[in-house]
């Protein structure tokens, strides 16, 4: 790290913490900006290099944690929550929620609450799956080697949905994806919760070639992020969909084929396994 790169991530620290220790005064670019001594227009762009978001949704996912913290933790009101927070009413917490979390505070309180979910279990080239959906599309894929482990952690995700073991098209159709030609299958239709950061990752992840692979230093360049390699290692492991948003396919830039929620075994077969079949088609 050079000199001014040593320079630029003190000042991004000092105001993280700032912003942390502020957030409550919702504090203004210009006001942190100041904080740092730079200009509002040069601290917008250096904390995006650095922190892999702009300094309004650092701020916002701050106050989105202590929002969820006051809600659950100490089942705040949402008016005490929105007054705690620092935003100016109960329609600011509910913008807030619906942009980041992609449900309203008081689904969020109510842990899924009226949020019917079916869910069941198939095979796969690379073992068992649960695949689950809601009314809008499928919500979780995960590979599995236990059942009940499995089903816990779908129910940890949404602890007060109401779950259907059944089998529907939605689910039908996203298991096509390892048996049919994907340029057949109809459209897969996701019902998914995330930061913007981390939508725009799995939308450049959407983008990897089958057979190919990225990196995570790629994958934060094609994203405009060019320094938030590890933000962007965070964004893939957290895909709530496997297979489906092929974050397999993204490795170190050495060639080691790194970690994978999953299993790296599994991660190797798969890539191995696209490759192949890729090679047929060709």
């Amino acid at each position: 790290m050079n000199t001014q790169d040593r320079i630029n991530f003190d000042r991004i620290a000092e105001a993280i913490t700032y912003i942390q220790a502020n957030y409550q005064s919702q504090p203004s670019l210009d006001e942190v900006a100041e904080k740092i001594h730079v200009s509002p227009f040069h601290f917008q762009r250096m904390f995006s290099e650095w922190a892999g978001t702009s300094p309004k949704k650092f701020l916002q996912y701050i106050s989105l944690n202590h929002a969820k913290k006051l809600l659950k933790e100490n089942q705040a009101t949402l008016f005490e929550t929105a007054h705690e927070t620092g935003l100016s009413g109960t329609s600011r917490l509910h913008d807030l929620f619906i942009n980041i979390e992609g449900m309203t505070p008081a689904e969020y309180k109510n842990g899924g609450k009226n949020l019917a979910i079916n869910y069941s279990f198939a095979e796969s080239p690379f073992g068992n799956v649960i695949v689950a959906s809601t009314a809008k599309g499928i919500c979780h894929l995960a590979f599995s080697d236990e059942d009940n482990q499995a089903f816990a952690t779908l129910q940890h995700q949404f602890p007060n949905a109401s779950f259907q073991q059944k089998t529907d098209m939605l689910q039908q159709n996203a298991l096509f994806i390892f048996t049919h030609d994907w340029q057949q299958l109809p459209e897969i239709k996701l019902h998914l919760k995330g930061t913007p950061f981390q939508l725009k990752v799995w939308e450049a992840l959407l983008k990897i070639p089958m057979g190919q692979c990225s990196t995570y230093g790629s994958i934060a360049q094609q994203i405009e992020h060019a320094r938030a390699s590890r933000a962007v290692g965070s964004a893939v492991g957290s895909n709530p969909v496997a297979f489906l948003i092929p974050c397999h396919r993204v490795i170190q830039s050495t060639g080691h084929i790194g970690q994978y929620h999953w299993g790296s075994t599994r991660k190797t077969a798969i890539i191995g396994w696209e490759g192949a079949k890729t090679a047929i088609a060709s």
